[in-house]
């Protein structure tokens, strides 16, 4: 795995570093392959990426994009994952209503529709039963408890390793997740960090021993890149992990 920690002078700053990396990404990989699988993170960090994204040229028609993670509510609601991406960005251009792959939350069966949304990965990959997709980039944020997608700490989502998709628990209420399994087959991760409320759990997240039941984002260990892109406010006390803990600039 190829780690890199990077502290930027503010959300702006975190956005734009973003944008750069997911923009040259997506470009050199489909120099040499098809297609561009993507893994959106929801939440209001990453809701000004995708608004620059949406200005940026980019062949719409050969870019993938999923959900890491969604609100058990309907695609309509104000707090859907699916719905803040279209109204920011994949409804402003000419994106591929086939291209876009969004979780299914209408069967009142949040276990039934982790299964539906499995079979769905695996038929757009082109996988039988039992491989698991590799992504070419999942997005991620990260909560002031240190949780990331909907793998929230003590809950029984962190230790489904034989699925792809599971239901979280966030206070009772259920909602689909990508899989620890599925995160860290991804060939790169990026999270995007904000905010001085995130420095308590981070602090944990970059401990050299730590629970990671307590601090979920400590089990992302993808076979690929990981990426951490933080803010000087959230990244205030990680000045030095780079080079204690083997990370690159």
């Amino acid at each position: 795995m190829e780690k890199h920690l990077e502290i930027l002078t503010d959300k702006s700053s975190v956005i734009a570093r973003a944008l750069d990396l997911v923009t040259a990404k997506i470009k050199a990989t489909l120099e040499v392959k098809d297609n561009f699988f993507l893994a959106l993170a929801g939440g209001n960090t990453p809701k000004p990426l995708y608004e620059a994204i949406a200005n940026n040229p980019l062949p719409w028609s050969k870019i993938q994009v999923f959900w890491g993670d969604e609100r058990y509510v309907s695609p309509d609601d104000p707090q859907s994952n699916q719905k803040m991406a279209r109204e920011v960005w994949l409804n402003k251009v000419n994106f591929p209503e086939a291209n876009i792959y969004p979780m299914p939350t209408n069967s009142q069966a949040p276990a039934l529709d982790a299964q539906k949304y499995e079979t769905t990965l695996r038929e757009a990959f082109g996988l039988t039963a039992g491989e698991i997709p590799v992504f070419d980039l999942i997005l991620l944020g990260m909560g002031d408890d240190g949780h990331t997608a909907s793998l929230f700490p003590k809950t029984a989502a962190l230790t489904v390793s034989d699925r792809l998709i599971t239901v979280g628990d966030k206070d009772g209420q259920p909602r689909l997740t990508f899989t620890f399994p599925l995160i860290n087959a991804a060939k790169c991760v990026m999270f995007l960090v904000t905010g001085a409320n995130k420095q308590s759990a981070l602090s944990q997240i970059f401990a050299p021993e730590a629970e990671g039941m307590l601090y979920p984002s400590r089990l992302i260990q993808p076979q690929g890149e990981l990426w951490w892109l933080l803010d000087e406010e959230a990244g205030a006390n990680l000045k030095q992990e780079r080079e204690k803990y083997g990370y690159l600039s």
